[in-house]
């Protein structure tokens, strides 16, 4: 489960960014997660909740805002939802697309003491 490994991180950088503006305790970290990062929200909760043990995040609640995958067409430039398992076809020309715009977001948005 490499959600472990993601979640570790997280809670290192949440701590970093609460040193760095004079807190010493974390009561909500946001993350944005990307359709297609490869990561299981649920996985990655329980991941953070070993994670944060014995932290400045001891008690802190994690927040995973889900990010849609989306492609952009540059035939007709639109913008259009690839789903899961990702089709990079436009649903408004019928061309193919190889300009993935948002879904591989893997980034902490928001901490909060």
């Amino acid at each position: 489960m490499h959600e472990l490994s993601i979640a570790t991180a997280i809670v290192e950088q949440a701590e970093e960014i609460a040193r760095a503006d004079g807190t010493d305790r974390v009561t909500t970290v946001t993350v944005r997660v990307g359709e297609l990062a490869g990561v299981v929200p649920d996985a990655l909760h329980f991941a953070f909740e070993v994670a944060r043990e014995g932290t400045a995040l001891a008690g802190a609640r994690l927040v995973v805002e889900q990010v849609t995958a989306r492609a952009w067409c540059g035939g007709c430039a639109a913008e259009f939802d690839v789903g899961m398992p990702p089709f990079f076809w436009c649903p408004s020309c019928d061309r193919a697309s190889q300009d993935l715009r948002y879904g591989r977001e893997l980034e902490i948005s928001a901490v909060e003491g």
